[in-house]
């Protein structure tokens, strides 16, 4: 069954951003939003009586300007800042992050094609630039988090991440489902990386459906090629539905 079958008004839709809805770019902030997606996810959280939430690794802000004028909910940074469909945000304790920070940056100041990216609640260390520095990355990362109480290292696609220990994206997608309109529908997820196995694990436990984008390993029962396939999935998905509502 294809992601077209499985989406219904009564369902609760929740999407990563990058590597989902839009095609990863060489740098984070180098993504372009293609012509015509906002329109699209307007008009989905319309049919789906709101129950649609953006869920990522990037913070609240950066999916608002991407996205804009439309807000929707989401869970940023993984679930430690998010944003339910009342407008209001829950921001998370953020922990200690001088360590993680201090070897990123002095990592990054060794080898040029390394970025840094700090955010309120976690530090990240992307290598798209030089993915053969991989393990140096991660295995620096990973010193400095067993050095910090309470944090832990996530690695998705050439980038590793240290990030509070009990956030995630499967414990975001949790607390939506306690929450009107998204509560008591049937859920999907579709995500890309690694960062997205425990989204899908929550879903397909409580009866919903996850959809990995593109190859490798993964708990989703379903596959998706690539977010362009996504987007021609959500354009006819709407089609289909627009005008009809929550059933």
């Amino acid at each position: 069954m294809t992601f077209l079958d499985h989406f219904q008004p009564r369902c609760a839709l929740f999407l990563d951003f990058d590597g989902t809805l839009v095609d990863i770019a060489a740098q984070p902030e180098a993504v372009v939003v293609p012509p015509g997606l906002v329109q699209i996810l307007a008009g989905l959280q319309q049919v789906l009586g709101g129950a649609l939430a953006v869920v990522s690794g990037r913070p609240i802000a950066q999916i608002d300007a991407f996205l804009a004028p439309l807000r929707l909910p989401v869970a940023g940074e993984h679930g430690a800042e998010r944003r339910d469909s009342a407008g209001h945000t829950t921001l998370l304790p953020a922990l200690p992050l001088q360590r993680v920070e201090a070897a990123a940056q002095a990592l990054a100041r060794e080898y040029p094609a390394l970025r840094v990216e700090t955010k309120r609640g976690s530090v990240a260390l992307h290598y798209r630039q030089a993915p053969e520095l991989e393990a140096l990355c991660v295995n620096t990362l990973q010193a400095a988090v067993d050095d910090s109480p309470g944090l832990a290292l996530l690695a998705g696609k050439t980038v590793a991440e240290a990030k509070p220990g009990n956030i995630g994206k499967g414990k975001a997608i949790e607390a939506f489902l306690h929450e009107p309109p998204f509560h008591g529908r049937v859920p999907l997820f579709v995500g890309d990386d690694v960062t997205d196995e425990a989204g899908f694990s929550v879903v397909q436990a409580q009866g919903g459906k996850g959809f990995k984008v593109g190859e490798g390993s993964t708990t989703a029962w379903h596959r998706l090629p690539s977010p362009a396939a996504l987007r021609r999935d959500l354009e006819q998905a709407l089609a289909l539905h627009a005008g009809r509502g929550a059933e």
